[in-house]
């Protein structure tokens, strides 16, 4: 079995926040997106899906040769269960290809109420083991998420004991409490974190108070805005690739959600050229392309990246301690509409039949005329224009995009391809 999973490619697996970030998603190589449908998920404010959206999405990643799958993975309440098993029955009969679960008493009522929905254990069921991990698969489990707080030795282990799916976490944001089960949220806010609404009080600043000294505030650190005792580094395992190989793991999870289209696009094309390269042509091909990869990496807005346990226990290295700031040295400033998106409501009837020429853009960030932006692709390498016109859809040119979301017309060197990515490098990293 071990050896089966070894020679065939892990599956890429995709956050799809919102319908738009779906489409960039599997356009950049995802084999497969997980979404949250319009509740029941741990992520309230990603955007999510109704059911009718949800449908087309199943549709469109469907149509080219996809999955998707649906988070489930709330700890439920009474309350819950008053709508879910129609909302498994939809599920089903949707034909979305599988449940991310958590809750013993969902696991129960989707096997009941949904039988052909596939079921795939969440991480925030904190799986450390193959005991655990063979029972439930023993309950009709088809896969299973490992927790993120696992070493490389332990993964290996658990691997050579278990014959099911497996499913890692290799990039994203990592959480302060084991597998997400945390109450800083719900104690500081009265928002639950493991219902969906977490504010991650873990990136605040915070300083130490002695019980008898109210208001005497003492710094851990040197830093006016108070230390940040919680704040883990990213998750970054891409260097660490070929030591994953060997272990055969089903399927490698991208975290983020709620993280911006600049985002999903650039981890999925680089984890899917990197996964390509190692399987098919080797560890020295791969070893020679990393430094651009994590290059590529640097321009997505994140924190420092980590390991995070896969060689033991983080130490003090992998927490940011003096600020929860995101690295940003890249701006994404627009995307390029895509062909399957000529309906959008902005565009004039009469600039409809040109708009699949690659000159349109929804705008995200101010950019203006005279400013180097550098577009990025699913398929092409990466080149660079000096912005000389921008049209409104009324044709008025104009020096300065400085509205969010509008669609505007660029002059350019040569069309964008589909599901191009505009972005710029800050003013102090040019």
């Amino acid at each position: 079995m071990l050896e089966q999973n070894q020679s065939r490619k892990p599956e890429l697996l995709a956050p799809a926040g919102d319908y738009e970030k779906l489409k960039f998603a599997i356009a950049y190589g995802a084999d497969a997106v997980y979404m949250g449908g319009p509740a029941f998920g741990l992520r309230a404010y990603a955007g999510n899906f109704t059911m009718e959206q949800m449908a087309e999405a199943i549709q469109y990643t469907h149509h080219a040769g996809r999955k998707l799958y649906v988070t489930v993975n709330i700890f439920a309440h009474e309350q819950d269960f008053e709508e879910m098993a129609a909302y498994l029955k939809q599920l089903e009969s949707l034909g979305a290809d599988g449940a991310i679960v958590s809750d013993p008493g969902i696991i129960a009522l989707a096997q009941e109420a949904a039988p052909k929905l596939p079921l795939h254990l969440s991480t925030q069921m904190n799986s450390t083991n193959s005991y655990s991990i063979n029972f439930w698969l023993k309950q009709g489990l088809e896969r299973i998420v490992l927790a993120r707080e696992l070493t490389l030795a332990e993964i290996q282990a658990v691997r050579e004991k278990v014959p099911g799916e497996l499913e890692m976490f290799i990039h994203g944001a990592m959480c302060m409490s084991y597998s997400g089960r945390c109450l800083l949220s719900n104690y500081l806010t009265g928002r639950d974190a493991n219902r969906g609404e977490c504010t991650q009080p873990c990136r605040w600043g915070y300083g130490l108070v002695e019980e008898k000294r109210p208001g005497q505030v003492f710094p851990v650190e040197e830093d006016e805005r108070g230390t940040y005792i919680f704040n883990s580094h990213d998750l970054c395992l891409l260097p660490y690739l070929p030591m994953l190989k060997p272990l055969g793991i089903d399927s490698y999870k991208i975290e983020g959600r709620m993280k911006s289209i600049h985002y999903v696009s650039s981890t999925v094309k680089v984890y899917r050229e990197a996964i390509n390269t190692l399987w098919e042509q080797g560890e020295e091909d791969f070893k020679a392309k990393l430094p651009g990869w994590l290059e590529e990496m640097d321009k997505v807005s994140h924190r420092d990246y980590s390991p995070g346990f896969l060689f033991g226990k983080p130490g003090a290295e992998s927490h940011n301690i003096e600020s929860s700031n995101y690295i940003r040295d890249y701006e994404f400033v627009a995307f390029g509409l895509a062909a399957d998106n000529r309906e959008h409501p902005q565009i004039p009837t009469l600039v409809k039949d040109e708009f699949s020429q690659g000159y349109w853009v929804e705008q995200r960030y101010h950019f203006q005329k005279g400013e180097l932006i550098e577009v990025f692709s699913p398929h092409e390498e990466p080149w660079t224009f000096e912005v000389k016109g921008i049209h409104t859809v009324e044709g008025e040119e104009v020096d300065v995009a400085r509205h969010a979301k509008e669609i505007l017309k660029l002059e350019l060197p040569r069309p964008l391809p589909p599901f191009a990515i505009l972005r710029r490098a800050k003013k102090d990293k040019k």
